[in-house]
């Protein structure tokens, strides 16, 4: 057994890799090059990483996951819509260029979905459950149990509680913006249901890359830059 304490960088370290480009190269490079950092740095992190991740698939038929991700994925996409626009507003918006666009939308679409479901949903949701069974225990250092006496990759496919429902949304809703917080919430609760339903990580990757991918076609295609 790995315990979490030591399963934290290589869980954490795409999702933080991610943050850190995006946010030091975006006062030195144009945004075409920012994004191609991002897209190089992270999937070889994800790709370094993946020797200490939990199966994505669960005891469930994949092909059905990834149907229900898809489904999922769409009304993650319309949850994003209604619960983002009435937060947003429209002067600030700028049209990206279409190399710019097409970059954002690979990193989006395929790197994005990865390392956040695999830091929310397969980090950060089982961490919390795991100190919600020790704290039930009556355990007088739960966390400390959770870090030290546990494996993320040892819990039960589709275990859960509300308290790792909560916690894991609650980090999730962290790493967006304040105007993006409605939306976050929703989403990371649909995300955390689908997660429970499906016993896998599959289907909330699929629903994940299918929202961002619909969400910036639709920004695309409408002008509405403002809700990317």
């Amino acid at each position: 057994m790995i315990p979490n304490h030591r399963l934290l960088v290589p869980y954490a370290a795409p999702y933080f890799a991610y943050v850190l480009i995006a946010t030091v190269a975006e006062r030195f490079f144009p945004m075409e090059v920012n994004y191609l950092l991002r897209i190089v740095i992270v999937s070889a992190t994800l790709l370094w990483a993946k020797q200490w991740f939990f199966s994505f698939k669960g005891p469930k038929s994949p092909l059905v996951s990834t149907f229900v991700g898809v489904l999922a994925g769409v009304v993650g996409l319309i949850l994003w819509i209604v619960l983002l626009t009435p937060f947003v507003s429209a002067v600030e918006a700028k049209p990206w260029s279409q190399s710019a666009f097409a970059l954002r939308l690979l990193a989006a679409g395929f790197i994005v979905p990865i390392f956040e479901e695999v830091m929310m949903r397969g980090y950060v949701f089982r961490v919390a459950l795991q100190w919600d069974e020790a704290r039930k225990q009556k355990s007088k250092d739960a966390l400390a149990i959770a870090m030290d006496e546990r494996s993320v990759n040892d819990v039960q496919p589709g275990a859960w509680s509300w308290a790792a429902v909560v916690i894991s949304t609650l980090a999730f809703t962290a790493g967006h913006t304040i105007p993006e917080w409605p939306a976050s919430i929703a989403y990371g609760l649909l995300m955390a249901g689908l997660y429970i339903l499906r016993k896998d990580l599959l289907s909330c990757v699929v629903a994940h890359g299918v929202t961002n991918i619909a969400l910036a076609v639709y920004v695309f295609n409408t002008g509405k830059w403002y809700l990317w």
